[in-house]
Order: structure tokens, then C-alpha cells, then sequence
């Protein structure tokens, strides 16, 4: 569990014939000297119909990357500078598929996507590190096109969790007959490299009609400013909530169009794009929108993936399934609920899911109806294993009060309880009455003292509450303005609450620490609601005899430890065994609502430390105590750091410094396969120690 003692008190030239694709891409590095690559592509994404006008090209004097429609190589090689030639899309209106057909004319190249030559590289003012930034574009219909920010080397996301593929911020431009539409922009950091390919795909920007904002955080509304300098007369359409935070963001006056469920937008002889409202996936202000005639889904950061790709299309998906699901762990699941209210929303309004255009990864359209399906049966599972409902206040766009409550929701999610997120700024006192009212936990992150209705709605929650049934924790948001929390906290002490711990405090910008902080205590809640329930479905789950017989398998007794940034954690662990020659791989279970569990995601790096059977009392002793959120796991236990900066243990008669390849899911615990990356022997005579059990019902 959270205190390491879970039961015992978580990218052309033409070729005729050939049927080659091509790309176009520069490499930009810390010096920007260029070099090119090619690798093979899976398949083409042009419908067997071309008009006339797909035959007038434009020409683009820069390194070519020939790509072989054969499935039999993906191997790279350098190649040489050559005119390019680029293809418009089909005339066709359907989205272009994503597989071949085999009647398509030989005398025409297919197309994965353009990598733009306008690459760059983007220096992170927090670490120094230089990031190699790309655009691509790929006409998804003959009026449609996607603009791909293609971040290659982004290794964290909002410092919670950790990318091991980088990711792209996806854009959309639909050309109507009458209106042009501009779904979503991208990250600042992209500015140069997004307005020059935004005019290479609309010519006048003043052109643009609309601006839709799917929804306010930066990756997605960033460039939203610069776009209206360009375009001054565009009217901006998102949900209330969503520009009311863009005020914040443009601080200027701009046209804009605020638009609810069932809103459409006219573009032309009867096209429309229809908005149907999805708060809370992720942010409260998020909206899908639908282009009726081309039937493509705009679903922002839903269905989602952080994984960066020349594909367009979810083409690969063994590769991009650990990607799809890790993201959704991380930021549907705590929003379960609302995933599942979305997907009958969809339905109900006609929204055919079957060419999902997300904000982030890979466009959905092969596997479309499989993914999506997966998001309902996790987000069904997730629901039906719930043993208790937390209800999550926060202020979106307030300080960090929207990251670090959902910091707290993945702790809280870890144990098997529901989560309802409710932002107090949007909120209203219906919505919190039944939200409180099935709750048997509370979590409310400090308000910002001065705006009266959100006051207003501090008085329903207290007033909704259930004194003597439900334990709260309040946390500070770093807004800046937060409502104190001891006083806070004692309003609902005075009239019966009981707190789960002692209030968080949040006093600088948040660190990955301060994440670790916030999701330990939201683990710390949830286990106190769910111990009892845990603790009875555990002895019922199987037999006395199987639960002896299964005791009997032994184990030896480790100590895992692991390290990122100001964040870190161990554990102890006896589910520990080799899994494999080559590579030298090995196994651990590790219960999901461990606090390390968050540390040991695919391609992180950890340190497994042996324990000899004459000195491992003092070292398990230590790390099986329970830690309060936040507190220093290693506070005097002596350590040096392994390469990878995880603890070394100077108990430890031996140690593997590893790396995460693979989890599986097995229920209650990850079933974390890992390679031996590293390791070492400091007494070579001792034993490892051994664990023994009677029954197989605790650890």
C-alpha cells in the first residue's frame, strides 16, 4: 500500500508503379546540422479515388524520404536531397482510410502524413535539455487536414507522470463550402513551427472563421492568441467555462460563441459540426465536436495517447496499446463516470466514434471500435470494483488546484474507490448536494478567498455533508489566494468530519515530490475507506486449504527503491522471481495502491536490494512502518545512489539496478517484468534472505 505495508497494518520522389510514400524531414539537434532517415511504412492512406486535381502538385526543394509500402523491413538509411512532391487529398468526403486497397491505380504515390522541413529544436528552461520539435500535416478528407505537433523528446507530462515516447498536440482545419473551422491549436513551444505550417494549410488566415476550443489547458489553447493576431475577426466557440478561462489566457477582447450540447455550427449546404459537452475528460471546460457530412469525431484529450509517431493512424497496435492505457489510467480513470456518460451522450446525439481524431497520438480509425470499447469496459470495471465514492472539490484554473486534485484522485482511484471530480467555480449546489451525498470521502482543495460564489458554494458542501460518516482532507492549491486550511479544516471538524490527516501544504511550486505528496494522501484515504470491505473479500476469496497450500510458496525478502526527480519511494517485496535468460528479466508484484507503483511505470528505472538472512530484520523493519504522505522513506537509513539515482541500500548483500519493460495487470497488483540493467555483489558468502508464510491471504 501507500506505506509499504499493505495487509500487515501501488515521417517524393515519383516512383510509376512502385506504390512508394514519401516523407520529408529534417533533423534538428543541439547544433541543428541536418540529417535525414527513412524507414518503411505498414500501408497508404488513399482511397482508390483520385480526381484530376490530385495530380497538381506542389514542389518542395528538401530532403526526401522514399518509405516502401512493403511490410517485410523497417530498416533506415540515409538518402539523398531531391525535389518533393506532395499529393492533396481525395475528393472523396469520407476520411480516408488507413489500410490499402488493392485496386488503387499504380501510377500514384500514397501518403503516411508530411513531415514538415521546418523542424527546430527548443531548449527547456528548467533543465537546460533540447527537444527536437516537428510538424506534419495529412489530409484526412479532401477539406480536413491535420496539423501533428510532433514533440519527439518530452519526457514528463505536467511532471505527474513520466512519457516514454514523447507525444504530438494534434490540430484540425475543415474547410466547409462556407466557413473555415480551426479545431484547437498547440503548445507554445511549437509558435514558430505551427503558424508556418497553419499557413501552408490556409493560405490567408483571415480566411478562418472559427477558433473551436475544445478545451483551455495550454498544449491544446496555447497558440489560440497568436492565431487571432492573424485572424482578427474569428470567433472563438467553446463551452462557458472554456472562455471564461481563454479571457484569462488571449487578455484582449476577441469574438466569441459559447455553445452547449446539442449547438451546431452551419458550414456550408447543409454541413454542420455539432458540440456535445464532456467535462471532466479532463478538464472541466472539454467539449467533442462532429463533422456531420465527413462523420470525424473531435475528442481532444479523450481516447488519447502520449505517444509520439510518424503514423498518423493508429496503424501499430501492440506499440501503441501500453501508451493508450497507461494514459487512460492516468487521466480517465479517475473520471470513470464521466467517460461512460459521454460515450451514451455520443450515441444518443448520432456521433459515430469510428474515425476518432484525439488531440494527442494517433488518429483512431482501425482499431477505433476496439479502443473505444476498451474505455468502456475499464471505465465499467473501474465502477463496479468501487467499494466507496470520494467526491474531489477543486477550482479549475485556479493556482494548480485542477493538477494537484487530480494528483489526489490517482491515489484515490489506486483503492478501488469512485471518483467525482467537481470544479466549485462551475458547479452548482444540485450537483455538489448529490455529489456529497453518496460520498464517503471528501477531498476539497483550498478556494481562492475572494470570489463570492465559490463562497457560496463552500456553504452548500458544509452543509451537505454527513457528520460521523464521512473523513475529509483539505489541501492548499498554490493559487496565490487559497482560503486558509487550518480554519478551513476546522469548520468541518466542529460540526462532526473527521479528517484523514492533517491538512497539505502547498508553499512553493509544485515539485514531483509535491505530486507524490498529494497521491499518497489520496491513497491514505482511500484505503481508509475500503480496508474493512478489502480485508473481508480477501478471506472469502478462496479457500482455507487453497489459502495454506498457496502460503507454502516461498519467497526471498528485497527491498525496492526508486527515484525521479524530487520524488521518491520503496517498498518491501517477497513476490520477487527471474522470468527470463535473454534478456536477464525478472518479475514483481507490486499491490496497486503501493506508492511506488507510480514510479514504476514502463521505461522506468528502479533498484531491487537483496537482503541477507542474518541482517534483514532491521532494514524490513524500517520500511514496513507506516509513512504519513510525503515523508522521507530513507530519513536515517544509510544509501548511495545507482547510476540511475535510485537508493542502494548498505544492507543489501547484493543489488540489480533494473528497467521497467512490461506490466500486466493481475487485478490487485502489477505484474512488473523488468531487465537487469546493471548490478553487484558486496558479500559474497551471505544468503539471500527467505520468506515463509502459513496461509496465502496476507503477505
Amino acid at each position: 500500500n501507500n506505506n509499504n505495508n499493505n495487509n500487515n497494518n501501488n515521417n517524393h520522389e515519383r516512383q510509376p508503379r512502385s506504390r512508394e510514400m514519401t516523407t520529408t524531414t529534417t533533423t534538428a539537434r543541439a547544433n541543428f546540422a541536418a540529417t535525414t532517415t527513412t524507414r518503411r511504412c505498414f500501408s497508404s492512406f488513399l482511397s482508390s479515388r483520385r480526381p484530376e486535381h490530385h495530380r497538381r502538385r506542389r514542389r518542395f526543394q528538401k530532403t526526401t524520404v522514399v518509405v516502401s509500402k512493403s511490410l517485410s523491413s523497417e530498416s533506415t538509411e540515409e538518402t539523398a536531397a531531391t525535389t518533393t512532391p506532395t499529393t492533396t487529398a481525395a475528393a472523396d468526403q469520407r476520411p480516408l482510410s488507413s489500410s490499402s486497397s488493392d485496386d488503387d491505380d499504380d501510377d500514384y504515390d500514397c501518403v503516411v502524413g508530411r513531415l514538415l522541413p521546418n523542424e527546430t529544436a527548443w531548449t527547456n528552461p528548467a533543465n537546460g535539455e533540447e527537444y527536437r520539435l516537428q510538424t506534419q500535416t495529412h489530409e484526412l478528407t479532401r477539406d480536413t487536414t491535420v496539423i501533428r505537433s510532433l514533440d519527439w523528446d518530452r519526457d514528463r507530462f505536467d511532471i505527474e507522470f513520466g512519457l516514454e515516447k514523447g507525444t504530438t498536440y494534434n490540430s484540425y482545419v475543415i474547410k466547409g463550402k462556407e466557413k473555415t473551422v480551426l479545431i484547437d491549436t498547440s503548445h507554445e513551444k511549437f509558435e514558430q513551427l505551427y503558424m508556418e505550417t497553419l499557413a501552408s494549410v490556409v493560405e490567408d488566415a483571415e480566411t478562418i472563421d472559427y477558433i473551436v476550443c475544445s478545451h483551455t489547458e495550454p498544449d491544446h489553447s496555447g497558440l489560440i492568441k497568436r492565431v487571432l493576431e492573424r485572424a482578427p475577426d474569428a470567433t472563438v466557440v467553446g463551452t462557458k467555462v472554456c472562455l471564461a478561462f481563454l479571457d484569462n489566457l488571449v487578455q484582449k477582447e476577441f469574438k466569441k460563441l459559447v455553445v452547449k450540447g446539442g449547438d451546431v455550427l452551419e458550414l456550408g449546404e447543409g454541413r454542420q459540426l455539432k458540440f456535445i459537452p464532456a467535462p471532466n475528460l479532463h478538464w472541466p471546460d472539454t467539449m467533442f465536436s462532429y463533422d456531420t457530412e465527413s462523420e470525424l469525431a473531435f475528442t481532444c484529450d479523450a481516447f488519447g495517447a502520449h505517444y509520439c509517431t510518424k503514423n498518423v493512424f493508429d496503424e501499430d497496435l501492440p506499440k501503441l496499446m501500453p501508451h493508450f492505457s497507461f494514459y487512460y489510467e492516468c487521466l480517465m480513470k479517475p473520471n470513470a463516470r464521466s467517460v461512460l456518460t459521454a460515450l451514451r451522450k455520443c450515441e444518443a446525439d448520432g456521433v459515430k466514434l469510428s474515425t476518432v481524431c484525439t488531440g494527442h497520438g494517433p488518429i483512431l480509425q482501425r482499431n477505433s471500435e476496439e479502443l473505444i470499447g476498451d474505455y468502456k469496459k475499464w471505465s465499467e470495471k473501474a465502477l463496479e470494483k468501487a467499494k466507496a465514492s470520494v467526491a474531489v472539490f477543486y477550482t479549475a484554473d485556479y493556482g494548480f488546484s485542477d493538477r494537484l486534485s487530480q494528483s489526489v484522485a490517482r491515489g484515490v482511484v489506486k483503492t478501488d474507490c469512485e471518483v467525482a471530480m467537481v470544479d466549485l467555480s462551475t458547479c452548482d449546489a444540485q450537483q455538489i448536494v448529490e455529489d456529497v451525498g453518496r460520498a464517503s470521502g471528501i477531498v476539497l482543495l483550498a478556494p481562492p478567498n475572494a470570489n463570492e460564489d465559490i463562497q457560496d458554494n463552500i456553504g452548500v458542501l458544509i452543509g451537505a455533508v454527513k457528520p460521523g460518516k464521512q473523513k475529509i482532507l483539505v489541501c492548499e492549491s498554490y493559487g496565490g489566494d487559497d482560503e486558509p486550511v487550518d480554519p478551513l479544516m476546522r469548520k468541518f471538524a466542529e460540526i462532526g468530519l473527521q479528517e484523514s490527516q492533517s491538512p497539505l501544504k502547498c508553499q512553493s511550486t509544485p515539485t514531483e515530490g509535491t505530486y507524490q505528496l498529494y497521491e499518497e494522501a489520496g491513497t491514505d484515504l482511500g484505503q481508509l475507506l475500503t480496508q474493512k470491505e478489502k480485508l473481508k473479500e480477501m478471506k472469502l476469496s478462496m479457500s482455507a486449504d487453497v489459502a495454506r497450500a498457496l502460503g507454502r510458496v516461498s519467497g526471498g525478502l528485497y527491498i525496492v527503491t526508486a527515484l525521479q526527480g524530487t520524488a521518491k519511494s520503496a517498498m518491501v517485496a517477497s513476490w520477487v522471481a527471474q522470468a527470463s535468460f535473454e534478456p536477464l528479466g525478472f518479475t514483481i508484484a507490486v499491490a496497486k495502491d503501493r506508492a511506488i507503483e507510480s514510479l514504476m511505470q514502463v521505461g522506468d528505472s528502479f533498484v531491487l536490494n537483496c537482503l541477507s538472512e542474518d541482517g534483514f530484520e532491521a532494514p524490513m523493519k524500517h520500511f514496513l512502518k507506516r509513512f504519513p504522505p510525503g515523508a522521507d522513506r530513507f530519513e536515517g537509513v544509510d544509501w548511495k545512489p545507482a547510476s540511475c539515482g535510485s537508493p542502494i541500500l548498505a544492507d543489501a548483500v547484493s543489488y540489480l539496478e533494473c528497467k521497467v519493460v512490461s506490466r500486466m495487470d493481475a487485478n490487485d497488483h502489477w505484474v512488473i517484468y523488468s531487465e537487469a540493467i546493471d548490478g553487484g555483489v558486496f558479500n559474497k558468502d551471505a544468503k539471500t534472505a527467505s520468506h515463509f508464510r502459513k496461509v496465502a491471504t496476507y503477505y
